[in-house]
């Protein structure tokens, strides 16, 4: 079992990893630990976390990603036909949209951090960073959304996986959410 410690002084530069390599700049690689069993402060990983999108545990019912959304960043306007989806706010502010089609959209709701963002599968949703510091999170995906160790650094990232068929195939897209 992997396993976590949140005690101080932390041994790593990135205390929510056990024996993770390093680059040599110190920075953590990413890595998958799914589905082997795992604990991790959530809260430190996904506030250390600067890429776009890292899948941190992909089991076969469940999948935790972790997130960071640039200032005015949004994840763009999605839906998971058979996805049900959970997101945490640990840092930062945004709006979150939600509704029956994409261009409908009445479920609007500013989020912060500590905010808990449920979206039943079939629900069109999105969520823009409108704070002025990176928006942290992480998402939990039932089922698992993108395949095992998906990495992308940037929106860029993802959006190109998406387009050459290496991303999630259970997720409609539609661009930037109308205001």
């Amino acid at each position: 079992m992997y396993y976590a410690s949140n005690i101080y002084p932390y041994q790593y530069p990135f205390p929510y990893y056990v024996n993770a390599p390093m680059y040599n700049d110190g920075r953590t690689l990413s890595k998958d630990y799914g589905p082997k069993p795992f604990v991790i402060n959530i809260n430190e990983a996904a506030k250390q976390n600067n890429t776009y999108r890292t899948a941190l545990w992909t089991g076969t019912h469940l999948q935790v990603t972790l997130m960071s959304l640039k200032v005015g960043e949004d994840i763009g306007l999605e839906m998971h036909p058979d996805v049900d989806q959970f997101l945490r706010v640990e840092q930062g502010r945004g709006i979150v949209q939600m509704g029956p089609s994409k261009h409908h959209l009445p479920f609007k709701r500013n989020v912060y951090h500590d905010s808990a963002i449920v979206i039943p599968a079939g629900t069109w949703h999105n969520l823009t960073n409108t704070g002025n510091i990176p928006l942290k999170l992480y998402s939990i995906y039932a089922p698992p959304n993108h395949p095992f160790g998906t990495v992308h650094v940037t929106k860029a990232d993802a959006l190109a996986a998406e387009e050459y068929g290496h991303g999630n195939r259970n997720t409609a897209f539609a661009g930037k959410t109308p205001n």
